[in-house]
C-alpha cells in the first residue's frame, strides 16, 4: 500500500466520528425531496470546516450544493451525497449513509492529495427519490468538466455494478359524464369504467413484455360519491425498462390500452408525462473495477455479480450518460430488511451500517485517488465511456 493510500484511510478514520454524527443527525431529521434544509446545512457546514469552497443553490435548487477544492484545470472527481427521505418511513433508503460517505470521501482525499494533482468536488444532489434532482442539475451544467462521479448505496448485497431501470411516470385522466347512479345511470358516461378497463389492459400487456419491463400504477382519483357516475378519474402509471428505447415502446403500448378503454367506455382521455424521465445506468467497468479492488482491500468481499437483481430507478442513470459514474452497493443488513421498508430505515441507524459507511468512504476516496493520480486509468475510463455511447 502506498503512503498516499495509507494517509487517505487514516484521514477517514480521523473524520469517522464526525461522519457518524452527520449520518445520525440526517437520519433523525428526515426531509422529503427539495425540503432538505437541515441536511443541507449539516453537510455544507462540515465541508466548509474542511476547507471546501461552496457554491450554493446550483441549478437554482435551494437544497443542492457544489463544494470543491483544488485547481479547476486539473483532473476532477465528484463524490455525490444524497439526503432526501421517503414519505412516512424516513431514511428507508439509507440516504443518511450516502450523504456522510460522499462528504467524508471528498474531505479525506482533499486533505492528503498533493497540490496540483486534481480537483475534488462533493456535490449535494437533492430529491433523488421523487423529483430527479440530478437531472435538473445536469440540464444546468453542474457536472460539466468533471472526469468521474461516484457514490455508494446501502443495500442487502455487495455489488459494484448495479444497473438501474429507465423510468417514465404518466398521469392519465379519463373524462366521462356524471349522472345519478341509481335514478338515471343510462345518462352517464363512467370514467371509472374506463380506468378499470385500462388497468385490465395493462395487466394483459404484462404477459407480452420483456423480463426487464415493469408497469405499475395507482388510481389517484376514482370519483367523488358512490351514488354519482364518475365524470373524471385520474391515475399514475410508471413504465420501466433497462433500455430507454424499450421503455418508450412499452409506453406506446400502454397508451393503446388507454385508447381502447376510452372507446369501450365512451370516454375521452388525456395523458402527460409526470416529472423527469429517468435513464438506465450505463456501467463503467473500469471505474467499478478500481472501486472493487479498493473495497476488497478493506475487507468487504464483492459476492454478487448479478447486475439486474433487485433494481429500481435512479437519476444516477442520467448522470452515467454524460460522464463515467459508479453506484456500487454495500450490504448493511440481511435480506429480511429490504430497502424502502421501515426495517431498512432502522438498519440505516445501526453501528453496523455506520461501519459500512466508513468503509465506503475509504473505498470511494481510494477510487478517486487512483483516477486523479493515474492518467492511464483516466484514459481507459473515458475510452470505455465513449465506446458505449449510443
Amino acid at each position: 500500500m502506498t503512503d498516499l493510500r495509507r494517509k487517505v484511510i487514516a484521514e477517514v478514520d480521523r473524520l469517522f466520528p464526525e461522519l457518524v454524527g452527520l449520518s445520525r443527525a440526517i437520519h433523525g431529521h428526515p426531509e422529503l425531496g427539495f425540503e432538505e434544509k437541515e441536511s443541507h446545512s449539516l453537510l455544507t457546514r462540515f465541508l466548509d470546516s474542511q476547507g471546501f469552497h461552496l457554491e450554493e443553490e446550483p441549478a437554482s435548487l435551494k437544497t443542492a450544493f457544489k463544494a470543491h477544492r483544488g485547481a479547476p484545470a486539473s483532473p476532477s472527481v465528484a463524490f455525490l451525497s444524497e439526503y432526501d427521505a421517503l414519505p412516512g418511513i424516513g431514511h428507508a433508503c439509507g440516504h443518511n449513509l450516502i450523504a456522510a460517505a460522499g462528504a467524508g470521501a471528498g474531505a479525506a482525499l482533499a486533505s492528503v492529495l498533493p497540490r496540483g494533482q486534481g480537483r475534488i468536488l462533493v456535490i449535494g444532489t437533492p430529491a433523488e427519490e421523487m423529483y430527479g434532482g440530478k437531472i435538473r442539475m445536469i440540464e444546468h451544467g453542474v457536472f460539466d468538466g468533471i472526469d468521474a462521479a461516484m457514490m455508494f448505496h446501502p443495500s442487502v448485497r455487495n455489488a459494484v455494478v448495479k444497473r438501474t431501470l429507465s423510468m417514465t411516470e404518466l398521469k392519465i385522466t379519463f373524462y366521462g359524464k356524471s349522472a345519478h347512479a341509481a335514478a338515471a345511470p343510462e345518462l352517464g358516461i363512467n370514467a371509472l369504467d374506463a380506468m378499470i378497463l385500462m388497468f385490465s389492459g395493462v395487466n394483459a400487456l404484462r404477459q407480452q413484455t420483456p423480463e426487464d419491463v415493469r408497469i405499475h400504477g395507482i388510481i389517484t382519483h376514482g370519483g367523488d360519491a358512490v351514488n354519482v357516475i364518475p365524470s373524471r378519474t385520474e391515475a399514475r402509471i410508471a413504465v420501466r425498462a433497462l433500455e430507454t428505447g424499450t421503455m418508450k415502446h412499452i409506453i406506446e403500448r400502454v397508451k393503446g390500452c388507454m385508447e381502447g378503454a376510452s372507446r369501450a367506455a365512451g370516454c375521452t382521455f388525456a395523458v402527460e408525462t409526470a416529472g423527469p424521465v429517468y435513464e438506465g445506468l450505463m456501467p463503467n467497468y473500469t471505474l467499478a473495477g478500481i472501486f472493487q479492488q479498493a473495497v476488497e482491500s478493506l475487507g468487504i468481499v464483492i459476492d454478487d455479480t448479478d447486475e439486474t437483481k433487485y433494481i429500481g430507478s435512479s437519476d444516477i442513470g442520467n448522470l452515467s450518460r454524460i460522464l463515467p459514474a459508479i453506484h456500487p452497493e454495500l450490504s448493511i443488513c440481511g435480506m429480511d430488511r429490504m430497502p424502502h421498508t421501515p426495517r431498512f430505515a432502522e438498519a440505516a441507524r445501526t453501528e453496523d451500517a455506520e461501519r459500512v459507511m466508513g468503509t465506503a468512504a475509504k473505498a470511494l476516496a481510494l477510487t478517486g485517488l487512483e483516477v486523479l493520480m493515474n492518467p492511464d486509468v483516466r484514459k481507459k475510463m473515458h475510452e470505455e465511456f465513449k465506446k458505449h455511447q449510443p
